[in-house]
């Protein structure tokens, strides 16, 4: 799970970033030539997790993991037609989504490129800005396109048919304004679209980086499932604390949970994730799965050759494990089950996958 932080000069976008993260990493800016991103793994946090590393006693406990990718600031140089340019786009294109960041603190020391303090249209202009990529990139395609269609095998001309077709159908979602991952798209026009690198096609979630003193209640109008409000100053010093000393800031300042928390769980209904657990000797381990998953591809995020050879599951939910006690228990009630190919995995199930090499 790969999550690209995207924001303008001065957004506070990598203060967010360390946020999330529990990193200390300076502000950059991007410019024409050259490109940083700065990248941190963190632990998705689950209680699950920690209380079946007490009950079977392994040698580690492995958490699900995201990926955060600090991008550096978009600026006014966005190439041909306002088009975001090669280096950016690519950096930002290569995340599962995007967070963006709007600006809500107030900072004399700190200038807003525009003058002024509205996160709502920092959010907007970011969104326009893909939807505008998006817009030149279908242009310059169909005009490919048109140029190609009527040479080549029979078989290349029906595809561009095909691909034209569909570029032609979503080029008015752009031009109402309207984001391409609310299209109505099947899995196999979602594959032809995915070396395309559309921005608008990415889900989204949005943060409004408020500053120490401000409250919530003056963004409620912005704030929704996908968009949150988040004190990045103080919560990235919270984050460099002890937890102790951290338990006792967030009292402090009203923070009835961390940020970093709230972003992955917000990240995970986003992407439509959920987790499955393995136990072994040696580790206890929680997975990121795709909701809707079978057993087989739940057996492939593990490993390829248990999908390829899956033979069957034994599956116990985690809350049935824990109301039963112990494996052992769990067994005795009937609570284990042989699930097949077809069995849809569970958010907090247990999987000890059979399969052939």
């Amino acid at each position: 799970m790969r999550i690209g932080i995207v924001g303008g000069p001065n957004s506070g976008k990598t203060t967010i970033f360390n946020a999330l993260t529990r990193s200390a990493t300076a502000a950059t800016a991007y410019s024409s030539g050259q490109l940083e991103v700065h990248t941190a793994v963190v632990d998705v946090p689950d209680a699950r997790l920690e209380f079946l590393a007490q009950m079977f006693a392994p040698r580690k406990a492995v958490f699900a993991q995201v990926t955060y990718n600090d991008i550096a600031g978009l600026t006014g140089d966005k190439g041909r037609a306002g088009q975001i340019g090669g280096p950016l786009l690519n950096a930002i294109a290569a995340n599962d989504a995007l967070l963006l960041v709007g600006r809500a603190f107030d900072d004399p020391n700190v200038p807003h490129p525009n003058d002024r303090i509205d996160p709502g249209a920092d959010l907007e202009a970011m969104e326009a800005d893909f939807l505008l990529n998006d817009m030149v990139t279908i242009d310059g395609r169909l005009e490919r396109i048109a140029a190609q269609r009527s040479r080549g095998p029979v078989e290349e001309r029906q595809r561009l048919a095909h691909e034209e077709a569909l570029l032609s159908r979503l080029y008015p979602y752009l031009e109402e304004g309207t984001p391409l991952r609310d299209a109505t798209l099947s899995p196999e026009e979602m594959k032809l679209l995915g070396g395309f690198g559309f921005l608008s096609l990415k889900p989204v979630l949005r943060v409004v980086n408020a500053g120490d003193d401000d409250e919530d209640d003056s963004y409620s109008h912005l704030l929704d499932d996908m968009t949150f409000f988040l004190r990045g100053r103080l919560e990235a010093e919270i984050a460099q604390m002890a937890p102790e000393e951290a338990g006792e800031f967030l009292v402090e300042f009203g923070i009835a949970e961390q940020g970093l928390n709230r972003a992955i769980r917000r990240c995970y209904r986003l992407l439509g994730l959920i987790s499955f657990f393995t136990i072994g000797d040696n580790e206890v381990r929680a997975w990121a799965v795709s909701a809707g998953s079978n057993a087989p591809e739940a057996a492939g995020v593990v490993h390829t050759d248990m999908q390829k050879g899956f033979i069957r599951a034994e599956t116990v939910h985690f809350d049935s494990l824990k109301d039963a006690g112990s494996m052992a228990a769990a067994r005795n009630q009937g609570l284990l089950r042989l699930e097949g190919k077809e069995y849809l995995v569970q958010d907090g199930d247990i999987l000890n996958i059979r399969f052939n090499v």
